[in-house]
């Protein structure tokens, strides 16, 4: 029997679990929704388009995103694969150029012989079929409805995306090109604050006019990781240094001391012709935001090219509906990946696609799959969105929810380290060749 499945949605789960199937024969029909119709933070026809960051973070072994990466390579990433070929330079992290990376996993996908590309909206989910949906934490209206009557209920929670602006606009005479902890090449511009600088900065934030909440629900509930800097800074006064403006690891050439507060920009593209707010995520109004973060050093005159959003994120109760094999209690024929399962972040969605692909791939050769062990961030996530939660909400990559080692490091950078040489070892004994 032709081993056949229907995926929904190109975004970075779809194209993971497409391009893992049909690299073992899989024929595989990916349906996507662009252009005939875009959700409200999507711009571009291309598939994987990253919509709130160009990051996708720590490439360092010794953090969780590290051994993520690590994890994803083992299953074959083609997301990790281009970020890599499109990357701009970010110090530690993974940064990319948004459109050279969309477009060559466009490509890549598109090309595959075994993939076969759909482009219209899909309302409804056929339960009788072989079906992965990879629709994202922004699905709406009619497959929203069927996901959720097929779920028995349906949950969000708020996200935002920080501004961009031209780096033409930026005066250069007021930021300073710098790494924290001198990690890197220089590859971000800092905008340092005095201690004066910054109160201003903070009473214009706190008092500024937000946009309306249209269409959303009432009830605000917001994703820690991607919070909104005005509702973080509503917190306290110091809440922000001690954030996305913290100082530490930076000095000023100019003054050769720590600043009171800075504000981090990192380049959009490899011609470092955009700048992103690093952190500043936000729903002021677009005048608000002009004025407000005009206040930035460095940035008085700047030309946003882009303007901080916020929409609402939804995701299923996955501890209630799913399988540890990403698959519908009630409609087994049915697989979740990516951000809807509640694996929050760009690498975490693209992990869980390999994993419903690996997760598929097993069913269709009548395999028993080997769960990923909770040494692993994946089998660590797989297990935390399938596990009886009554406060259930989205959860990125980080190392709390690792077990212990047998023996405890006292140094935390050592012991990190060895976390992911652990995960790195147990990840690299599922076997992926039958």
């Amino acid at each position: 029997m032709e081993k056949k499945i229907k995926i929904i949605g190109a975004g970075l789960a779809g194209c993971e679990a497409a391009h893992f199937l049909a690299e073992r024969g899989v024929k595989v029909t990916l349906y996507e929704q662009k252009p005939v119709k875009y959700s409200p933070a999507h711009k571009s026809e291309n598939f994987a388009e990253l919509v709130c960051s160009n990051s996708l973070k720590s490439m360092r072994e010794d953090s969780c995103q590290g051994m993520l990466k690590n994890e994803m390579r083992h299953f074959g990433s083609i997301i990790l694969e281009n970020a890599e070929k499109s990357a701009v330079p970010a110090g530690g992290a993974l940064a990319v150029d948004r459109d050279v990376f969309s477009e060559l996993i466009t490509q890549k996908v598109k090309n595959h012989p075994n993939i076969t590309i759909c482009y219209e909206e899909i309302t409804e989910i056929n339960t009788d079929e072989l079906t992965i949906v990879a629709t994202g934490p922004l699905t709406e209206g009619a497959l929203y409805e069927n996901i959720k009557s097929m779920c028995g209920q349906g949950m969000s929670f708020y996200d935002a995306a920080a501004p961009i602006v031209m780096a033409d606009s930026i005066d250069m005479e007021k930021v300073f090109a710098a790494s924290r902890y001198g990690k890197g090449d220089d590859d971000y511009l800092n905008c340092p604050f005095n201690k004066e600088e910054y109160e201003a900065f903070y009473e214009a934030l706190v008092n500024a006019e937000r946009a309306p909440l249209k269409n959303f629900e009432e009830d605000l509930t917001v994703y820690e990781g991607c919070m909104p800097v005005e509702v973080m800074a509503g917190r306290g006064a110091d809440t922000l240094r001690y954030g996305p403006m913290r100082p530490v690891g930076l000095r000023d050439p100019r003054t050769g001391h720590r600043p009171w507060a800075n504000v981090q920009l990192r380049c959009e593209n490899k011609e470092k012709t955009m700048y992103n707010l690093v952190g500043f995520q936000t729903n002021l109004k677009f005048g608000e935001q002009k004025r407000v973060f005009g206040m930035i050093p460095g940035l008085e005159n700047a030309q946003f090219v882009r303007y901080g959003v916020m929409h609402r994120n939804s995701f299923i109760n996955s501890p209630v509906v799913l399988n540890n094999t990403l698959n519908l209690k009630e409609y087994p024929n049915v697989y979740f990946a990516g951000q809807i399962t509640g694996m929050e972040g760009y690498t975490e969605s693209s992990m869980c696609g390999l994993l419903a692909g690996y997760f598929v791939w097993c069913r269709l050769n009548d395999v028993q799959p080997e769960i990923p062990q909770l040494t692993t961030i994946c089998g660590a996530l797989l297990n935390y969105i399938t596990t009886p939660n009554k406060d259930f909400q989205p959860m990125g990559a980080n190392m709390g929810i690792l077990p212990p080692l047998e023996n405890h490091i006292r140094d935390k950078r050592e012991r990190y380290m060895a976390l992911s040489k652990r995960g790195k070892e147990d990840i690299e004994k599922i076997n992926l060749d039958f």
